[in-house]
């Protein structure tokens, strides 16, 4: 059943969220807002779309662990187009909130993102294997948990402050999103179900896509 249904709603995401985000950049029209959301949409596809293609791949052939490595690598690509996704929604909240004045909170993002992506590139990641370090994985992800941490604070903020349900709602698509990748990385090396917890926790990214899609425009100044 899994090397049916996974590969469907893989396709489904990676279709519908690249269209999404195709959609955005060809119809923004000098909308920056909405042509950065589609940008997004697209730097988050593409990325997934490096181990989700291998992932399809190996449950339709011969099985995860005999393409260990094209996985391994396509998890690599990933972590860091998400990094690069978690700066984009930051620059987006500066400009859908109108927000200047926040240079220590751009050096922090920006110092969050590289540590990050300079964890990835650490042989002991061991990308490669079936089983790879659960250790390193918790460390690459602390600071892109962070990363994510401050987002949920600074959307949710803003939205409680201006009435926006969409910034509410991408506050609460980022805590899921983190609320069920957590145990993937802590438990799905043992316990290969907990795997599927990256199915709703992809559902929460398109969800913040969908409401950069529906909102097309930052909020008025105030």
């Amino acid at each position: 059943m899994q090397a049916i249904m996974e590969p469907i709603f893989h396709v489904f995401y990676l279709s519908t969220v690249t269209a999404l985000g195709l959609y955005m950049v060809l119809k923004a029209k000098g909308n920056t807002y909405y042509k950065w959301f589609g940008i997004m949409a697209i730097t988050l596809g593409a990325g997934d779309a490096f181990h989700l293609i291998p992932r399809i791949i190996a449950l339709r052939t011969t099985g995860l662990e005999a393409h260990a490595a094209s996985l391994g690598f396509g998890k690599f690509v990933t972590s860091i187009t998400m990094t690069l996704f978690y700066l984009i929604l930051y620059y987006l909240w500066k400009n859908r909130y109108s927000v200047t004045d926040k240079e220590w909170l751009d050096k922090t993002m920006w110092g969050l993102a590289i540590i990050r992506i300079a964890l990835c590139f650490f042989p002991q990641n061991e990308w490669f294997i079936a089983n790879p370090s659960v250790t390193w994985g918790i460390y690459r992800n602390i600071p892109f948990a962070i990363m994510g941490l401050i987002m949920i604070v600074l959307f949710y903020q803003k939205g409680k402050a201006h009435g926006d349900a969409d910034g509410i709602k991408i506050s609460i698509a980022v805590i899921l999103s983190f609320g069920f990748y957590a145990p993937v990385v802590l438990w799905a090396s043992k316990h290969v179900l907990v795997g599927m917890l990256m199915i709703p926790k992809t559902l929460a990214y398109l969800w913040v896509v969908y409401i950069g899609f529906r909102g097309s425009v930052p909020l008025t100044r105030s």
